[in-house]
C-alpha cells in the first residue's frame, strides 16, 4: 500500500530524510554518472532524488501514483509531475532513456503490471534503477521512515524479480549503513557508516538499489492483456459468440 505523499514529504524535509535523500542519490549517481541529454523518469516518490539529475538530463518527468497523491515539483520553475495510473503511464512507448523507481516496488498492489509498463515506456537501450528497503536492514525495523512500510526486499529477490519482468541485472549496490537514528550526532556521522558498510559489505543497509536493462524481444502488455481479457468478458454475453469467435 502506498503512503500518502503527505507523510513522504514530511519524512524528507527532516532531518533524517535529508540525510536519507543525500546518502542514496550519491548511489545513485555511482550508478549514473552521467545522464546528460537523456530523458529520465522518476515513479513512485522519487523526486527527493532527482534533483541532479533534472539539473543534468534533457527532460525529467516524475510520474506519482494516484493512491499515493502528488505534490509539485519541483519547487521553482515549471512543474514537471504528474499524477498518473502506475499500470497505465501517459507516455508513450520507448520515451526514457532512464526510469528511476523509489517507494513504488515495496508498495504497488499491481507489481507484475506496473513492471511491464516500466519496460514499456523504457527506450531500448534504457537502463532502470529500483531502489527498495533491504530485508536485512535496520530501516525497514524502525517506523519512523518510509522504508519501513511495505514489502522488503534481498538482493537475491529482487534480481530474480527483474529478470522475471523482462528486465537484465547489470549491477547492484547498497546505501543507508547508519542507523535510522533522529539523534543528529548519529546522523552526522552518516558518511563515516556509508564507507565503512561499503568497505566491509556489511549486510544491514537500509535500501539495496539494482540497475537493469531492458530485454527485447516480444511482449504484450500486461494493460493490453487485461483489456483483452474484459472484452472477451464483454463479447461473452449472450448473443455475442458470433463476434468472440471472430477476434479469437
Amino acid at each position: 500500500m502506498y503512503q500518502d505523499v503527505v507523510d513522504l514529504n514530511v519524512f524528507y524535509n527532516g532531518f533524517l530524510g535529508q540525510v536519507a535523500r543525500r546518502q542514496v542519490r550519491n548511489r545513485i549517481r555511482e550508478h549514473w554518472p552521467s545522464v546528460a541529454g537523456l530523458s529520465v523518469l522518476g515513479l513512485g516518490y522519487a523526486t527527493p532524488y532527482m534533483r541532479g539529475l533534472r539539473d543534468e538530463a534533457a527532460r525529467t518527468v516524475a510520474a506519482m501514483p494516484a493512491p499515493q497523491g502528488v505534490v509539485r515539483w519541483p519547487d521553482d520553475g515549471p512543474a514537471r509531475v504528474c499524477l498518473a495510473d502506475e499500470i497505465e503511464l501517459p507516455f508513450p512507448d520507448e520515451t526514457f532513456d532512464r526510469v528511476l523507481l523509489v517507494h513504488a516496488v515495496e508498495a504497488t498492489e499491481s507489481l507484475r503490471a506496473m513492471l511491464r509498463e516500466v519496460w514499456r515506456v523504457m527506450a531500448g537501450n534504457g537502463r532502470l534503477l529500483v531502489v527498495v528497503p533491504n530485508r536485512r536492514g535496520l530501516w525497514a525495523r524502525v517506523e519512523n521512515n518510509p522504508f519501513a512500510h511495505g514489502h522488503t526486499y534481498s538482493e537475491g529477490q529482487l534480481t530474480r524479480l527483474l529478470r522475471d519482468s523482462l528486465f537484465s541485472p547489470v549491477s547492484a549496490s547498497a546505501a543507508l549503513y547508519v542507523p535510522p537514528s533522529n539523534l543528529r550526532l548519529t546522523l552526522r556521522a552518516a558518511g563515516a557508516w556509508e564507507k565503512i558498510g561499503h568497505r566491509w559489505g556489511l549486510p544491514f543497509a537500509g535500501v539495496i538499489l539494482v540497475e537493469a536493462t531492458k530485454q527485447i524481444y516480444l511482449a504484450t502488455p500486461a494493460v493490453k492483456r487485461a483489456r483483452r481479457a474484459r472484452l472477451r468478458a464483454a463479447l461473452a454475453l449472450p448473443g455475442a459468440h458470433r463476434a468472440d469467435r471472430t477476434l479469437s
